[in-house]
Formats: structure tokens, sequence, C-alpha cells
């Protein structure tokens, strides 16, 4: 079992740190990569994994609906704690519900479950996006636009795969693995990012940070443990959910905060806190989730 986690949790971490060692010393500007990785390499990624095999849509819907409850109702539960801490709502409670879904969970569920499974870490990933993109926006500025919403890649990119999927549209073979070619750059890229993220980690916000970093997978895994025997998931599906209840809150939480002003500083303590102890908490989560599978 330890063998299993960490031929898992090393390769994540171990990229994850060559992009912290580079970024301590040549501090590279990512914004540019980040917003290629988002634009072309991911919605790309999403694109391939449907494109590449036959999808029953039908089997997901569990899956993508225990995914929105795990998405949204840890914000119910957050609201009364960062109260209690004192924090502002509007910056507390958004990373409490959105998760790394990209950057820390494909990699993770692609080692943990293998290629067969990315159709459903693809569906997590593209509910939690859609979510965020959405609900999360509306939650720090009610005035946000639907259409600027839907011309998001990663969202244009979802319903693309899913019509893909729902009408059973075969791409030719040069198509499709030009398609893999190019999302193949996502995963590695998004966890190279991330390490580069990490150098700017600000000790001075330690305070939130922990206190996220403990209750963000806490808040994840009693909403996501009750669901999985609610509808009855099948064993990969159900330590799929039970994993991405347990990931840290999304680096576009801070992004998103720094758009809107919503005390940037306070969520990149959080997000990055969260997303650095996670090498702690991950395995504890994965021996339990490998266990029943």
């Amino acid at each position: 079992m330890i063998e299993r986690i960490a031929g898992i949790i090393v390769p994540i971490f171990l990229v994850v740190l060559v992009g912290y060692l580079y970024g301590r010393r040549h501090a590279p500007d990512m914004e540019a990569a980040n917003r290629i990785n988002m634009d072309v390499f991911t919605p790309i990624l999403i694109l391939s994994v449907f494109a590449s095999r036959p999808l029953d849509l039908g089997n997901f819907g569990p899956l993508a609906l225990a995914a929105v409850l795990v998405t949204l109702l840890p914000g119910l539960l957050a609201w009364p704690l960062g109260k209690l801490i004192g924090a502002q709502w509007k910056t507390f409670v958004p990373p409490m519900m959105f998760r790394n879904s990209g950057n820390m969970g494909l990699p993770l569920f692609l080692f943990t479950f293998g290629d067969e499974f990315m159709p459903a870490a693809v569906i997590l990933f593209i509910v939690e996006n859609t979510l965020h993109f959405t609900v999360g926006m509306w939650l720090l500025n009610p005035r946000t636009h639907l259409l600027a919403v839907l011309k998001n890649p990663m969202i244009l990119a979802a319903v693309g795969g899913l019509l893909i999927a729902g009408f059973d549209v075969r791409l030719p073979d040069w198509l499709v693995r030009s398609l893999q070619l190019l999302g193949d750059i996502a995963v590695p890229l998004m966890l190279f990012a991330l390490g580069v993220r990490l150098v700017k980690l600000d000790l001075s916000g330690w305070r939130i940070g922990v206190i996220s970093a403990i209750a963000a997978p806490l808040l994840g895994l009693v909403v996501a443990w009750p669901l999985v025997l609610m509808f009855d998931l099948p064993p990969v599906q159900a330590g799929m959910l039970l994993l991405f209840g347990a990931l840290p809150p999304a680096v576009l939480n801070y992004l998103v905060a720094e758009r809107y002003q919503q005390q940037p500083d306070q969520v990149a303590a959080m997000v990055l806190f969260a997303n650095a102890t996670s090498i702690l908490v991950m395995p504890l989560v994965l021996a339990w989730v490998l266990g029943g599978v």
C-alpha cells in the first residue's frame, strides 16, 4: 500500500518541486504560460478525452450530480466557520467550495486510477470549473454577465466534448492524436506552474492559511462520504469523489479575488498553505480510498 501511494504522490510532487526550485532561482513570469494552458492546452485535453474513446454519458450522471453537491454544500458549512474566525464570507467561502481539480486533481486521478478512468476525472473537472466560472463569479460579483462565462474556452470545450460523446461523433485518427499531443501538455504544466506559485507563499497569512488547510479537505469529505453511500457509486467513482472532496482550494480562487479586489492576499494565503500541506493530507486520503477500491 505504501509503495502504491508513493508511486502516485511522488511523481506529482516532484514536478511541483521542480517548478518551485526553478521559481526560486529564476522567478519566471508564468502569466503567459498559465493563460495559454487555460485557453489552449486544458480545453484541448477535455476534447481529447471525449474524442479518443466512446463514452456513455449516462454512466456519469450520478457522479456529476454528486460533484455539484460536493462543490456547493461545503460553502454552506464554511459560512459559519468564516464568521467564527472573523473572516469576510466572500474571502473565506469560495476557496472552501472550488477545489484544485486541475493542477492537483487531474494528475492525482490519472496516477491513482489510470488513463481508463480519465473521462470520470474530466467530468469532475468540468463540473468544478463550470460552477467556478458561474456560481463563483456571481458570489463575488452578482452583475457577472453570462455571455462572458459562455465564451470561456474551457466551457466551450466542455460543451464540445459532451456533444462529441452524446452524438457519438468519430473524429479522424490524425485529429484525435493531434488533440492528445496538445492535451498531454496541460497536466505537467499545471503542476510546474503550481510549484512556481508556491514560491510566493507568504507566512504572514499563516492563521487563515492553516485554518483553510485543515477545513478544506474536512468540509469536502464531510459532504462527499455520505453522498458516496447515497448515490451508490461504483467503487472507482466513489474513490474519485472522496479524493475530489479532499482537494485543496484552486489557484483560480486567488486570480478571481485579485480581479474583484476581494482581499487577494488573504485568499492567496488560503490557497498556497492548503496546496503546500496537501503533501501531508493526500497520502492519508489515498490510503483510505485505495483500501476501499
